[in-house]
């Protein structure tokens, strides 16, 4: 009897759809979109973005893709690469609007949170929105607790997109997931939330 093979993983369907659609199959493409849309919605508010720019931010990272895709040649998986895209794009945006709120606790911003929220963490069902407690985490950390926690990346694709060793992702990740929980206690105590003292930015 032969046993049928499994079937392919998500980032391995992702990434067939981002080769197929450099081979020109529109159809492909589409599929692309539509299965990487709510991670790079999620990641450019992750990393700042103001909740009524991100769809303009994701918009323009797939026309970049787009623009790009005849460079990629699947040597990382393509939600990784269409990250670092993202990535670019958020860079760029603040770069021209240097004045713009980091994050907003109001609308899209609010249900992305509650909807993202870790569910290993003690005491998210207490009203502590994810939002306001990712904001006292350095840069650093935030991106790698986003891309391995609540995107779901491997370390190992973290740490490419991340241009750092695994390892230091790894600290990055747990030196987060402690200062979550410190503010959060904090909150729980004092009944405000205010940002942990280990503040320093982590270096690879």
């Amino acid at each position: 009897m032969i046993t049928p093979a499994p079937p392919p993983s998500r980032d391995a369907s992702i990434t067939a759809w981002a080769l197929a659609a450099r081979g020109g199959d529109p159809e492909a493409f589409e599929h692309f979109v539509r299965a990487l849309h709510r991670d790079v919605r999620h990641y450019v508010t992750y990393l700042g973005a103001d909740p009524q720019t991100a769809d303009d931010l994701a918009q323009d990272t797939f026309l970049r893709a787009l623009g790009s895709l005849h460079r990629f040649e699947g040597r990382s998986s393509a939600r990784t690469w269409l990250l670092s895209i993202a990535r670019r794009a958020v860079i760029d945006s603040h770069r021209h609007a240097s004045a713009r709120p980091r994050l907003s606790l109001t609308g899209d911003w609010q249900s992305t949170a509650e909807r993202t929220q870790p569910k290993n963490l003690p005491g998210f069902d207490d009203g502590v929105a994810l939002d306001d407690l990712l904001t006292t985490l350095p840069d650093d950390r935030r991106q790698a607790f986003v891309l391995t926690q609540l995107l779901g990346l491997p370390y190992a694709e973290a740490a490419r997109l991340s241009d750092c060793p695994i390892g230091t992702v790894r600290s990055r990740v747990s030196r987060a997931r402690a200062c979550l929980i410190k503010s959060l206690h904090e909150a729980e105590r004092c009944g405000t939330r205010k940002a942990p003292p280990d503040m320093a930015p982590d270096r690879p």
